[in-house]
């Protein structure tokens, strides 16, 4: 798919020159550079934007394109004024739904005089497509995944199209968003669902329909649970660990106490969580006021310590010194791990208790964590394993609530029944 280009092409000709034969142009700054900044620039197809960017002319001069490729009128420029650093005329003109594959000459005129030049590569078009996100057509239940309908093909209408399938929760409405990653094609639809955590396994239809009720697409998927010996069924579970203080996971140690009353850290790895799932995790304990929801920590994407999940929990203040159960279950209760959180003292006399998120995105020194004793993944309880959390996390990233995924690839080894 095609998303937003960097930069593709910076034209820079010097105010003095301006391709004029050294007579400056009206409102092009004689001491500065005009840039021309396309994005999109190549291997556009009919009917595409091509986001135009054109800097060092200054304010108040009618700025305007001109190609073959948009068409036999100019394109005005809309001049901006962001702030100082941030000044310049843009647009976003669309390449003729009549051009033909190959390249097509741009040129940039102030006042009438042509300061800049630049290409615009065109590709062939192609039909309308529907596609799914999950492209090998496999879905666990509880997936969230994406939908997509390329309709950029001459005299193709309409604004919206909608996905039906009985595996589906209800109907699935495509729109196109001017402001997401398929700005450039304006007769791009997507869409996301969820399959209910408890669809049946079989193999399904997902019927997509124009505004005229007209099947303008099909697709078939496969639903199935995870079974044994699939990557996924078991994930590779790590936890539950403890961190609390200032230090946060990166400064975690098996020598500090909880203090009743204070706040600790419930820390989870799963490198193949069940779809869904991250909405769903929880540690329980005796020891703790609540359950514990715990959030994907989005600050850790590129140390290699992902996906990792944490949750602040409170421990009950009337509590009595001893270990106490701490248990996560996951994979849809295929794991259960359960790790003895020590609690000493109360927080009155271990100093003020550190909330779960403040203690994220430092690093001084000082801080304390709490080491864990975790029974096997599979609940049979061979194994125990001393962890200690490990790598910082940022509370920024932790405490966004955004949606996460588009979409997320599983990581499945064995891959039986694919």
């Amino acid at each position: 798919m095609k998303g937003i280009r960097a930069a593709a092409t910076v034209v820079t000709l010097t105010g003095a020159v301006l391709l004029t034969g050294g007579a400056s142009a009206p409102g092009a700054s004689a001491d500065s550079a005009v840039h021309v900044v396309l994005n999109g620039a190549f291997e556009n197809r009919p009917g595409e934007l091509v986001d135009v960017d054109v800097q060092g002319v200054r304010p108040g001069a009618p700025v305007t394109v001109h190609s073959p490729v948009f068409g036999s009128r100019p394109v005005p420029l809309a001049p901006y004024d962001h702030d100082r650093r941030a000044q310049g005329h843009h647009g976003r003109p669309a390449v003729a739904m009549t051009a033909r594959p190959g390249a097509y000459p741009l040129a940039v005129r102030v006042g009438g005089r042509t300061v800049a030049r630049d290409l615009v590569r065109v590709r062939p078009q192609k039909p309308p497509s529907f596609r799914l996100s999950d492209e090998d057509g496999v879905l666990r239940p509880g997936e969230r995944f994406a939908l997509w309908f390329d309709d950029l093909w001459p005299g193709e209408t309409g604004s919206s199209f909608t996905a039906r399938s009985p595996v589906l929760p209800g109907p699935v409405r495509l729109v196109h968003d001017p402001r997401g990653s398929h700005w450039n094609n304006p007769r791009m639809f997507t869409g996301t669902v969820t399959l209910p955590p408890g669809a049946k396994e079989g193999t399904y239809k997902i019927v997509l329909t124009g505004p005229d009720g007209r099947a303008r697409g099909e697709r078939t998927v496969a639903v199935r649970a995870a079974r044994p010996g699939d990557g996924d069924y078991l994930g590779r579970t790590r936890g539950p660990a403890f961190f609390t203080g200032p230090g946060g996971a990166g400064r975690a140690r098996t020598d500090g106490p909880a203090a009743a009353g204070g706040t600790v850290n419930v820390l989870w790895h799963d490198a193949s969580p069940d779809p869904g799932e991250e909405d769903r995790l929880t540690a329980t304990s005796p020891a703790f006021e609540h359950p514990v929801p715990l959030r994907r920590d989005e600050s850790r994407a590129g140390d290699g310590d992902d996906p990792r999940y944490f949750g602040p929990a409170r421990i009950r203040r009337a509590l009595g010194a001893g270990e106490y159960p701490v248990t996560v279950v996951s994979h849809h209760g295929r794991v259960r791990r359960t790790g003895s959180l020590v609690v000493t003292g109360a927080v009155g006399a271990l100093g003020p208790s550190v909330p779960g998120a403040s203690a994220l995105g430092s690093s001084g020194p000082g801080s304390s964590g709490l080491g864990v004793s975790a029974s096997g993944g599979d609940g049979s309880g061979a194994g125990t394993v001393v962890a200690a959390a490990a790598g910082g996390l940022g509370a920024a990233g932790v405490l966004a609530g955004g949606v996460l995924l588009w979409v997320r690839r599983r990581r499945r080894v064995g891959g039986a029944g694919r």
